[in-house]
Formats: C-alpha cells, sequence, structure tokens
C-alpha cells in the first residue's frame, strides 16, 4: 500500500485509532497509574485528553494540511506558477519517554501518519503497564507494515538507532539525545530532539505572590516534578523571599495535605535509579519544607531547598523531581549570574506585574518556550510550537507544526511555454548590463 499518497486511508487509519483510544481510556489511566501512581485526573487532563483533542484536529484538517499550496513565483522566473507539496519523509523512528509515556508516544505518532510516514514506535521500558497499552493499541489499530510497536530497553532502541530511518524523533534527556543525535548523524538523518534543562522562574516583588506560589506549586510538582518544563528553580525578590516561601508552603499543603504521602493526587518517582539521583542530590542541603522519604514505594514529598550553591549537585544538572531550590537575587544582574551559569533552558517562567521587566526577561534570554504569571501551560496551545533550544532541544511539533514536522516541503516551479526570455542564456555577450538592471528592480 502506497500511504504517502492515500490521504484517505491515513484519515480512515486516525478514525480506526480514535475509536480504538475511547475505548481503552480507562485501561490507560490504570496502566499509569500502576506504573507511578499517576492520579487519573493528571492522567486524563495530561495525557489521554490531550490526545482526543490531538487526534480530533488532525482528523479535521489532513487535507487542508496535505493539500499542495500555491505561493508568490518570483519575478524573474517569469512566467511560472509555483507550489509546495508535503512530501512525507519515509520511515520514521518514534523514541518515546516515561514521564508522560502515552501522551508522548501518540502525539507524534498521529502526525507521523497524517502525513504520510510508515512509524516504529518504541515506548519507555520504564513503564511497562504503559508501553503494553500502546502496542495494544498500535497492534489493534494498523497494519504492520504502517506502523508497528517495539517494546523493550536501551539495548532494543541502540539496535533500531543501528538501522537506517528517514526521520528520528526522540524525547528524553540531553544525555541520550546526544546519543540518538550521534547515531542519526550516521546516515544524516534528520531529527527532533525534545530534550530539557534548567528551568528558571523568576518571581519579583510587583508579582501577586499568593497566586504566583499556587501556581508554581502546581505547575512544579505536577507528575511528582517528572515534567521536563516544570520550573527547575526558583529566583525570588529578596524583598519578598520570606513572605513567599511561607505561601509556597500553605499551596503545598493545601494540594497535597498535612503528609502528601498519603494523598491520591501526588505520583511516585518512576524508578529506583531516579529516587536514589534524587536522594543524593537532597544531601547536605537546606531542607525548608518536605524532605520526607519512603523507599517502598520511591515516594519523595514536594521539596522547598534554600539557597543552594551553584556547584551543588541539585544545581548542576536538571532535577525533574519533586525538589524545588529556592534562590534570592538583588538585581537583574544576579539573574543573569544565575540564568548564564546553564545552557538554554526548554522553558523560563516569570511573575511580574511589572510589565517592562517581564518583557526585557523575555527578551534576553534564549529558551524553548514558557509563560507570564503562570507555568507548563503553553504546552496546552497547539497553535504554539513546543520545542527547545540549543541543549533543550532541536525542532518543534504541535497542532498543524506537528505535521509539518515529519513532512518534507518539496518546491515545485511549473514553467509556461508561452514566453522564453533570452537573457539567461549563453552566450552572455552584452547581457550585463540587462541583467544587473534586473536584479537591481528585485532587490
Amino acid at each position: 500500500m502506497n500511504f504517502k499518497i492515500d490521504i484517505n486511508y491515513r484519515k480512515i487509519t486516525l478514525k480506526k485509532l480514535l475509536n480504538c483510544l475511547q475505548l481503552h481510556e480507562h485501561e490507560i489511566i490504570k496502566a499509569l497509574y500502576d506504573d507511578f501512581k499517576k492520579p487519573a485526573f493528571e492522567a486524563v487532563a495530561t495525557e489521554t485528553s490531550y490526545i482526543i483533542a490531538e487526534l480530533n484536529y488532525t482528523i479535521k484538517n489532513i487535507h487542508k494540511w496535505a493539500k499542495p499550496s500555491m505561493v508568490l513565483p518570483s519575478f524573474i522566473n517569469f512566467p511560472s506558477t509555483d507550489y509546495i507539496y508535503k512530501e512525507p519523509y519515509g520511515k520514521i523512528l518514534i523514541i518515546a519517554p516515561w514521564n508522560y509515556p502515552y501522551q508522548l508516544a501518540l502525539c507524534p505518532l498521529i502526525a507521523a501518519v497524517a502525513a504520510g510516514n510508515q512509524v516504529v514506535v518504541k515506548p519507555s521500558e520504564l513503564t511497562p503497564n504503559t508501553s503494553r497499552i500502546i502496542a495494544k493499541i498500535i497492534n489493534e489499530t494498523f497494519e504492520k507494515n504502517h506502523v508497528d510497536c517495539v517494546e523493550g530497553n536501551a539495548n532494543v532502541a541502540k539496535e533500531l538507532l543501528a538501522q537506517r530511518w528517514d526521520y528520528i524523533f526522540f524525547t528524553g534527556s540531553v544525555a541520550v539525545g546526544k546519543l540518538v543525535a550521534k547515531a542519526a548523524a550516521e546516515n544524516l538523518t534528520p531529527v527532533t530532539l525534545e530534550l530539557g534543562g534548567k528551568n528558571p522562574c523568576i518571581i519579583d516583588e510587583t508579582a501577586n505572590l499568593k497566586l504566583a506560589a499556587k501556581r508554581i506549586v502546581w505547575g512544579k510538582f505536577l507528575n511528582a516534578g517528572q515534567t521536563c518544563i516544570a520550573p527547575d528553580y526558583l529566583l525570588v525578590s529578596e524583598n519578598v523571599k520570606h513572605v513567599f516561601i511561607e505561601l509556597l508552603q500553605t499551596e503545598i499543603t493545601n494540594a497535597y495535605g498535612i503528609n502528601p504521602e498519603t494523598s491520591p493526587d501526588f505520583p511516585r518517582i518512576i524508578n529506583e535509579k531516579n529516587y536514589n539521583r534524587l536522594l543524593e542530590m537532597l544531601k547536605d542541603e537546606t531542607i525548608i519544607v518536605g524532605g520526607n522519604v519512603n523507599s517502598t514505594d520511591y515516594y519523595i514529598a514536594p521539596t522547598l531547598l534554600d539557597e543552594p550553591h551553584l556547584n551543588s549537585l541539585v544545581m548542576a544538572t536538571e532535577i525533574f523531581g519533586p525538589i524545588l531550590p529556592i534562590l534570592s537575587f538583588k538585581n537583574e544582574a544576579n539573574l543573569e549570574n544565575v540564568i548564564r551559569n546553564y545552557e538554554k533552558p526548554l522553558s523560563l517562567f516569570i511573575f511580574s506585574e511589572n510589565k517592562s521587566f517581564a518583557k526585557k526577561i523575555i527578551q534576553n534570554y534564549s529558551f524553548g518556550g514558557g509563560c507570564i504569571n503562570d507555568t507548563v501551560i503553553h504546552f496546552a496551545n497547539h497553535r504554539l510550537p513546543f520545542g527547545g533550544v540549543g541543549h533543550s532541544g532541536i525542532g518543534a511539533y504541535h497542532g498543524k507544526l506537528s505535521f509539518d514536522t515529519f513532512s518534507h516541503r518539496k518546491a515545485i516551479v511549473k514553467k509556461a511555454n508561452w514566453l522564453d526570455i533570452s537573457l539567461r542564456y549563453a552566450p552572455y555577450q552584452g547581457k550585463m548590463k540587462n541583467l544587473k538592471r534586473i536584479l537591481k528592480y528585485l532587490n
């Protein structure tokens, strides 16, 4: 079957996928809970409903997106008609992460199929229950030579990367992203790398502190902090730091109770390796709030740290867990000393009522995306590109941009035959003056 030509087949298959996802939604929610106690509310809000919305949007627009688009022709090619054809790359490899294992496997899959590609999906082995349900859904929906699911550990991923692909889409850590990029380079394979980084969150003295605390607690401790765009550390104006810490503590209690370990709304760390990694970050640090742990189910409480050194372990790399360092600043020079100490982050957040200050921060620092007076929510708008810059990623997707990511834009000029201007043809003697006159006009 020629998947790249048959737009109707793609649409029919995506509708079949939609029915399958709706049929298995309860199984997906249960799998996410079984893997790391993700609450049903978070599973629906950040995984299943997001994918349903993305799928509906894609089905609605697939014919429009796939249609060749006419562009204004160049005067130098007169007379001509110019088009852009959207052509699938071919064979796509999608390697999904464990933190949002369902959403971040299905979202690129939907776009790759819509764009007419053949796809192999490699779910994360760290979420085996979710991986199994993804494999089940793919097997029920697609023909094997169209979309396949390959389960397995890092060795399986390594074997897949050793094959030749037309495009690779990877979501995960910076360290593994470098390995993916290196493998792709062997065949000059284009990639999208959705990675992460140390995401700063700035709170100045003009901010609505109570609302800021509420929104930061939600964005940081969502999914137990295992979110690539979550605030990684806070930079709080020293004039309001003490008050703000008290507000953060209040909002943590409001969200998860006196003992978050008993809260049905607080997930667990994904596995022992990551649990131990996070425990090392707590050593020798000043804990303001939290710090409670339980190794039986990899629980780490929402934890606030006071003024860790920039060369400490917790500030050296992306935290990716429910630990939130709080640093104070006096002026913009302090902010710059901290933020520019790290590679370009995936996200940056600022809470301020000072519009000029917020605008200056947004313009002065390079990062993937972010929010003013909120956290994380920029991810939810399919009209906004989602992706990193520098070490936080290569490329972007969501909505129509996801379709474009998996499509090669083929340029075509259709030249008319009723007129043929001889200027471009040799011999060139005596034509230079007219050439320069035309080029000057075009400029």
